[in-house]
């Protein structure tokens, strides 16, 4: 997922992506140790998207970024 992505979220959709993203690698990793895991590099992704959400709530946390409001959510959005 690209992080421009993780930026358009609010910060409690980032934590239950993040809660998602850490249960996706512990399967990830024992799918790995049983030698059920096709793509290897399904770990790393999962790792770096785990990254990238760490990164955004953290730059709202010191106030680099900051949490899209409701009308800004809607203006990225096409019309019709």
């Amino acid at each position: 997922m690209k992080a421009s992505n993780f930026f358009e979220m609010s910060n409690d959709e980032l934590n239950l992506k993040l809660n998602e993203l850490k249960e996706e690698l512990f399967n990830l990793r024992f799918k790995h140790k049983a030698g059920q895991l096709e793509n290897a590099n399904q770990l790393a992704v999962c790792k770096k998207d785990i990254a990238r959400v760490k990164t955004v709530i953290r730059q709202r946390e010191l106030g680099i970024s900051q949490e899209p409001t409701t009308a800004a959510k809607k203006s990225t959005k096409k019309s019709k």
